[in-house]
């Protein structure tokens, strides 16, 4: 087994902040319970865990039957603990579910970035922060005209 590269290694590190950091920003700037620095310390994480995956595989790879995604596997099953802390029930309407949705996907972009899989994690990253911002937007004229037709 090929270990990966440390300069390679550095670069998805740093790609996984990037994509954490701008997914982080719009909802640190639309004041939301799990902003800049929540995201791009669990996209880090993820990221993270996946390079470990791939060190541990590549060292006793030929020596056990260990599942390179099972790391992997783990971070997306915990995120949700995370995620659930964003969730408020505020009387009839329940707020932060995009919040964990992004803090979710934050930390699959991680574990995308840790196996190298770069353009579709800029891709996604792109997706993201379209449906952030301008999604959000027709979201909230599509609300204010239900709100108005029921008056």
């Amino acid at each position: 087994m090929i270990q990966l590269p440390v300069d390679e290694s550095i670069i998805r590190i740093v790609l996984s902040y990037l994509v954490g950091a701008v997914i982080g920003y719009e909802r640190e700037s639309t004041n939301r319970p799990a902003g800049f620095r929540t995201h791009i310390i669990v996209s880090l994480g993820s990221c993270l865990a996946m390079l470990i995956n791939y060190e541990i595989f590549a060292t006793f790879g030929n020596s056990t039957t260990m599942d390179p995604g099972r790391m992997g596997s783990y971070v997306i099953s915990g995120i949700g603990f995370l995620g659930a802390g964003t969730i408020i029930k505020e009387g009839a309407s329940v707020k932060g579910l995009t919040t964990a949705a992004s803090l979710w996907t934050s930390a699959m972009l991680g574990l995308a970035l840790g196996a190298g899989l770069y353009k579709i994690s800029l891709v996604v990253t792109v997706l993201v922060i379209f449906t952030l911002f301008v999604v959000n937007k027709i979201e909230f004229r599509m609300n204010v005209r239900r709100t108005n037709r029921r008056r």
